[in-house]
């Protein structure tokens, strides 16, 4: 199950993965990522319980709209390009994952995320049971 406590001490190579807390389709969706993440390089955490510094007004607000994961070196992807690095780094279909990142797939990705996103009690009756 993922973490519901802030994270006092992360380790330099894990990517802290902001979802937001209050969803349930969201807590379902990263249960499954963290039970398949067996190097932990994954640090999910609601971004409701994320610390400032790194979470500030202005990247709070981007998460209650699409998770984000911010790497090592500080730089942060959101969305479908988040999900398809979160993926890759557990290992999980690198094939499928790179080919996704090339246009046009990855905006069809990313307008699939902004549905998904924005109807997520819909998806939640069908996807991550």
């Amino acid at each position: 199950m993922a973490p519901d406590k802030t994270p006092t001490n992360p380790r330099r190579d894990q990517y802290w993965l902001f979802w937001d807390g209050a969803c349930g389709f969201c807590r379902r969706s990263v249960d499954w990522i963290t039970a398949r993440d067996a190097g932990s390089r994954l640090l999910p955490t609601p971004y409701q319980q994320v610390p400032n510094p790194p979470m500030d007004p202005a990247l709070a607000a981007a998460c209650q709209r699409a998770v984000h994961l911010m790497h090592p070196d500080g730089r942060i992807e959101r969305a479908g390009r988040a999900c398809l690095t979160a993926l890759e780094l557990i290992g999980y279909a690198p094939v499928l994952v790179r080919i996704m990142r090339v246009p046009p797939l990855i905006w069809l990705l990313e307008i699939g995320y902004w549905l998904t996103a924005r109807n997520r009690s819909f998806f939640s009756r069908f996807l991550f049971r």
